[in-house]
């Protein structure tokens, strides 16, 4: 697809309405798309601002989770149909504890559902967004470009933003971060972050296995970090492999065959033979939530506004919620006649989605903690917890309900 580098269709000249776009969107990824897509309909102009044509995640073939409230949402939008076929879903998950016998396995029963999950390549969902955005007459997208300085002012925010080799300055009544973890928007605006990086980091890789993986989905704990599988189209698999760094560049530097004799020992032998694809990356692990997500005229969204450890893969959907949740505040706003990029508004967003995500940030950290170590109590604690949940279905169906995004509050798209 072609991204054009123009500012077509021209939008209301700022000398009547003292501004050029409702809204601007910096950050054309994943998030800053699902945003701009989740307003199609909404009568107001948006710019959207991304810097490259190729992104770290698309080089790197990065892939998710992507969980049923995503899918929802995304059916709501009217793209779901257009990323189906490009990925796969997944209809078991064992979660299990080391080399401890015990499984404890999720299944479509337990929810009445066809399946619990999808998994996709960064390009089974960013290619379909970018083809819907381009044909929503309401969005102009702009890249690649940058933005090089904010000004905020009482009624509107002037973004000055770099084309080629030109500077241009665009007014808008709101500004929406969704330029990743070290958001230079977040940053110029002041607005601080609390959080840690973790002593671990994740190698990522894909492996095509000798047996069929059945549309199952893997989450085995072990000390050093969890050890995730993800079923991915044409019987390949997406290995997420959480590890001390020392340790995690050291798998990271063997040879393929050394490699995947490591990876077999961790991944087991009940798919056959694997066969590693491509190249292996590695990533260091962090949390970060910002201490807030809004201000007036700006609205932070995705990693820009928190980060959280890969267990579970929660981290892309709740970029997606976000997404979904801002659209459907200042939609509203905007139909009852209000100044979307008032404060008082877009705290609204804040309230609904900065608890929300604490939730999670805190689950996935708990997670991480009482597992990634070998202190016996605790290893009491978290095998009889799994015994729990294999046997209490009510326990279960709100553990698998909070995993895939079916607890706190539903954005409208998704009720489509």
């Amino acid at each position: 697809m072609q991204l054009e580098q123009s500012l077509s269709p021209q939008p209301t000249p700022p000398n009547e309405r003292g501004y050029e776009y409702d809204l601007v969107i910096v950050g054309g990824g994943i998030i800053g798309l699902t945003l701009a897509s989740a307003l199609k309909d909404s009568g107001l102009s948006v710019l959207l601002i991304e810097a490259t044509f190729v992104s770290a995640a698309v080089a790197k073939g990065q892939a998710y989770a992507v969980h049923m409230l995503s899918s929802l949402i995304y059916q709501g939008i009217g793209v779901w149909d257009k990323m189906l076929p490009q990925i796969a879903k997944y209809c078991r998950v064992h979660l299990s504890d080391a080399d401890s016998p015990h499984v404890v396995e999720f299944a479509t029963d337990d929810l009445g559902t066809a399946e619990l999950g999808y998994v996709a390549e960064h390009q089974a969902l960013l290619q379909p967004l970018q083809e819907f955005v381009q044909n929503c007459p309401n969005v102009t997208y702009l890249c690649p470009a940058e933005v090089v300085n904010t000004q905020y002012q009482k009624d509107i925010v002037a973004i000055e933003i770099k084309i080629g080799d030109q500077l241009r300055t665009v007014k808008s009544k709101l500004l929406i971060a969704a330029d990743g973890a070290r958001s230079p928007i977040r940053q110029a605006a002041g607005i601080k972050t609390l959080g840690w990086k973790y002593w671990q980091s994740c190698i990522v890789a894909f492996v095509k296995p000798e047996k069929p993986h059945n549309n199952t989905a893997y989450e085995r704990f072990w000390s050093s970090g969890p050890f995730a599988i993800l079923p991915l189209p044409g019987n390949r698999c997406r290995i997420v492999w959480t590890a001390p760094h020392e340790e995690a560049k050291a798998l990271c530097a063997l040879d393929d065959e050394q490699f995947l004799r490591e990876l077999t020992r961790r991944y087991g032998d009940q798919m056959g033979k694997l066969e590693l694809l491509g190249d292996r990356f590695v990533f260091q692990v962090q949390l970060m939530q910002s201490d807030r997500y809004v201000l007036p005229r700006l609205a932070l969204i995705g990693d820009a506004a928190h980060n959280c450890h890969p267990v579970g893969g929660q981290g892309l959907n709740l970029g997606i919620r976000d997404a979904a949740a801002l659209a459907q505040v200042i939609q509203a706003a905007h139909q009852a006649g209000k100044d979307i990029g008032d404060i008082q508004i877009l705290k609204g967003y804040e309230r609904w989605r900065k608890l929300e995500n604490l939730t999670i940030l805190g689950f996935t950290d708990l997670l991480d903690r009482m597992f990634s170590n070998n202190f016996l109590p605790v290893v009491v604690v978290r095998r009889l917890g799994l015994w729990l949940l294999q046997r209490v279905p009510v326990l279960k169906v709100f553990m698998l309900k909070l995993m895939i995004g079916l607890k706190g509050r539903t954005p409208e798209l998704a009720k489509r």
